[in-house]
């Protein structure tokens, strides 16, 4: 069966003509004879369709010489490519059909290569059978050299960011409609699925409605619990547009006044924290001097054992993919590279609060992609 993402735009020709060059040339940097990469965001970064099956392999064969690239499809899934532009990409089409030896196909392609690079999430059953086909080729992963083409966006992925992130602050702006006392986080949640597509959304891919007690952990879905007046409400949810690329925004409510006393400063603190880490991104910073510019101020505050995660993760056609905003990456940040920065305080059993905008690095400094008010927002008060 068939497993692809609908209705997804696709990048203009030259610029998918310009991604399958850079492969081909950081594929030759890194003593690397082919790349061989699966239906994905991988895919659907240097072609413009993500494509998908299971069983079936389907890969995107990108060599590091002069060799066309080709793709090896299934013919059954073949008019899946149909709106994809392969003769204006130099890329060949080569189809097989159940009874076929799909893996000979792709080793008689690649030669006798000393390495080729399978997609990081190729399924096993591929990876293996790939091993198998392509004896004696040391077997690495395509990721590290697709991943320094895929952390500098170009104008047209900031601008699909940029996108993603003011549709996602239009949900985030009607929280008021749903978060109210005596409803379930559930459905709450759906309201708020139902509103990301609406405001310009192929699908919500998560949703977080974490109250009271269950705000504390930082990757709580949504459950039957009752929202009470009182409470603190960590909404943490995205998805992706046309385009493929996704948004990913967290804020944090009362509803009515808190009933703890502490909120108030505990929430402070976490302010101070999120806006110095955006503050401190600019070319030259490294991710994880962001990470420290928040994580100090929390831990001067007493609460560095409650801020249990990084400050925040790359975002693309992936939520999360390269940088990773956290202590020991020592990576050097550039203009175009997009992240989240998330800072986070969760008090186990009583109540937790994250913010989290998406900025772009500048020339010069940085561009934040997510606009609503930062300070603790009290509903219905």
């Amino acid at each position: 069966m068939s497993r692809r993402s609908p209705h997804l735009a696709v990048p203009d020709v030259a610029s998918l003509r310009a991604r399958l060059e850079k492969a081909r040339g950081a594929a030759a940097d890194a003593n690397t004879d082919a790349l061989l990469i699966a239906p994905g965001s991988d895919l659907r970064y240097l072609i413009g369709e993500a494509g998908g099956s299971f069983e079936r392999l389907t890969t995107l064969v990108v060599p590091a010489g002069d060799a066309a690239p080709a793709l090896v499809v299934p013919k059954l899934e073949a008019p899946g490519y149909a709106g994809v532009p392969l003769d204006d990409l130099g890329v060949e089409l080569v189809t097989w059909v159940d009874g076929d030896d799909p893996y000979g196909l792709v080793a008689g392609r690649l030669g006798s290569p000393g390495r080729v690079a399978v997609s990081d999430a190729m399924a096993a059953l591929h990876v293996l059978a790939l091993r198998a086909a392509v004896a004696g080729a040391e077997q690495t992963l395509a990721g590290p050299v697709l991943r320094e083409l895929r952390m500098r966006k170009d104008a047209a992925e900031i601008a699909a960011l940029r996108k993603a992130g003011q549709a996602i602050d239009r949900v985030h702006a009607r929280m008021g409609e749903w978060l109210v006392p005596g409803r379930t986080e559930a459905e709450v949640g759906a309201d708020i699925t139902a509103a990301i597509v609406e405001e310009g959304h192929l699908a919500a891919d998560f949703v977080i409605v974490g109250s009271g007690p269950n705000g504390a952990s930082p990757h709580h879905d949504v459950s039957d619990r009752v929202i009470e007046r009182g409470d603190i409400v960590v909404i943490d949810i995205g998805g992706p547009i046309a385009e493929g690329y996704n948004s990913d925004s967290t804020r944090t409510y009362a509803v009515g006044e808190p009933r703890d006393a502490d909120v108030a400063g505990t929430y402070a603190v976490l302010q101070r924290a999120q806006a110095a880490a955006v503050e401190a991104v600019r070319p030259g910073a490294t991710a994880e001097q962001i990470d420290a510019a928040a994580r100090e101020i929390i831990t001067e505050a007493g609460f560095g054992a409650e801020f249990i995660h990084r400050t925040g993760h790359g975002i693309g056609l992936d939520v999360h993919e390269e940088p990773y905003i956290v202590g020991g990456n020592s990576l050097p940040l550039e203009a175009g590279m997009a992240f989240s920065v998330e800072p986070g305080i969760y008090q186990a059993g009583r109540w937790g609060a994250r913010i989290e905008d998406i900025v772009v690095v500048t020339a010069d400094g940085v561009e934040a992609l997510n606009n609503r008010p930062h300070e603790l927002v009290v509903l219905g008060s």
